[in-house]
């Protein structure tokens, strides 16, 4: 094993939803084409195509648009929202993308989508081949989108950057260095963070507050947007409802249930409409955290140094997901996701309160455990059915896991986060490829059937 040197800033991305696997990485990866071209000289005309879980469900996550978005110069971060919407109604018109000294036309439509079983070592796997003339390559890239918005290729090696200060594989390693040296989780990853990036600790901490503040935007936007979603489901946001009725609840148990989910849905909600959202750990999952954020910066009145802290042990938890299993839906299914960001959450929670890293870990386990073998089978493709409303339930049971992990004897807690994150590695890799991002069973079946 080798340990964990994930960025904080590589795991939380701000940009478009609603996939970070099927927009985020393909967007990325059209990017990174158009810099690798460079200077070149005698294009003609270029080819997309996509595999496996991007072929069967690109459609509805919008993979093709996102692809040439980011071939038409638009990293993630900065493409405007209006454009992918624009981009979606107007598929067949041809848009302007120059390489080098080439002026090109490429429309979505063009975009093919391939083969879902084939042997690259990456299900969401998409190439991009520059042409002249005649038809002849003269640049081609394979890429592989591994969820979380992280994109490699062929021949791809991990960037050099700084060796992390305190190395740790899994939580067993990571506890022993908080004992040793008598740290806190929110220590232990601001060390690492500036050892593997060079960024000083004010740097740090003011692109936290800007990925927190995306969080809460994300969540005030969806509560104030009403309407249908796009795709052929039909789907009406819910959020604005759901957060107006709870309101004049009486029962101060339904109200906050209430509250918390519609932050959940506002979220994903906005996700699902392509707009901009934070990855934790992805798009599909990117109503959780922000709706635990948003209910202790203005439910709990959480002072902004513990919510930085309960984000970077919720930051971990991803870290040890990721390094350890997976958290991409088309490796793992659905636990790798709404998973993995209950658990965040969980400990978030937990940690921003009693900043004790043990029971932060037992919240996560906690979270996480009850959250196996879920399955990815968005209906039609779109993250919508069931993504939305499982980012509301997921919320929910992440304060539950925070509630049951702080008021237990601690002694008694029985599952380690390890074995809990080994179990959903294992439930990926027997899981039937169906099940992972396919829309070829489970609800994604059941449903149309009826």
């Amino acid at each position: 094993m080798y340990p964990v040197t994930t960025s904080l800033f590589e795991f939380f991305k701000i940009g478009p939803g609603p996939s970070s696997s099927h927009t985020i990485g393909p967007m990325k990866a059209g990017y990174d084409f158009l810099c690798s071209a460079g200077e070149i000289t005698g294009a003609a005309r270029i080819d997309v195509h996509l595999y496996g879980s991007l072929s069967a469900t690109g459609k509805g996550h919008g993979t093709d648009r996102a692809v040439l978005a980011g071939l038409m110069g638009n990293p993630p971060e900065r493409c405007p929202e209006d454009l992918l919407d624009s981009l979606m109604q107007n598929e067949t018109i041809p848009q302007t993308v120059t390489i080098g000294n080439s002026t090109l036309q490429m429309a979505v439509s063009d975009v093919v989508f391939d083969k879902i079983q084939h042997e690259f070592p990456f299900s969401n796997t998409l190439v991009i081949r520059l042409l002249d003339v005649s038809g002849t390559i003269i640049l081609e890239k394979e890429y592989y989108s591994v969820g979380g918005g992280f994109i490699q290729w062929k021949g791809w090696k991990p960037p050099e950057r700084g060796e992390p200060v305190y190395e740790y594989e899994n939580v067993a390693h990571l506890s022993r260095l908080l004992d040793i040296h008598n740290l806190g989780i929110d220590e232990i990853i601001l060390e690492n963070e500036k050892a593997i990036t060079g960024k000083s600790e004010k740097e740090i901490m003011e692109q936290i507050d800007v990925l927190m503040k995306a969080m809460e935007t994300s969540v005030e936007r969806g509560l104030r947007t009403d309407g249908l979603l796009p795709g052929d489901l039909g789907m009406h946001r819910k959020a604005p409802t759901l957060y107006e009725n709870g309101r004049t609840l009486s029962n101060e148990p339904d109200r906050f249930i209430t509250q918390m989910s519609s932050y959940a849905l506002a979220s994903a909600e906005e996700n699902a409409a392509g707009h901009r959202i934070v990855t934790a750990p992805t798009c599909g999952a990117a109503g959780v955290m922000p709706a635990v954020y948003y209910t202790m910066k203005h439910h709990f009145k959480t002072p902004a140094a513990a919510l930085r802290k309960g984000f970077l042990a919720a930051a971990t938890v991803g870290f040890l997901c990721k390094h350890n299993a997976s958290i991409a839906g088309a490796e793992v299914g659905c636990q790798g996701e709404i998973g993995v960001a209950t658990s965040m959450a969980a400990a978030m929670l937990v940690y921003s309160k009693h900043t004790d890293s043990m029971l932060a870990a037992h919240a996560a386990a906690i979270g996480l455990e009850h959250q196996l073998g879920l399955t990815c089978d968005p209906v039609g493709g779109y993250v919508q059915i069931p993504c939305i409303e499982r980012n509301a339930i997921a919320a929910v049971k992440a304060y539950n896991s925070s509630l049951i992990a702080t008021l237990e004897v601690p002694s008694y807690h029985k599952v380690p986060l390890d074995a809990v994150i080994q179990a959903m590695a294992e439930n990926g890799r027997d899981m039937d490829s169906k099940y992972k991002e396919t829309s070829m069973g489970g609800l994604a079946v059941s449903m149309v059937n009826c």
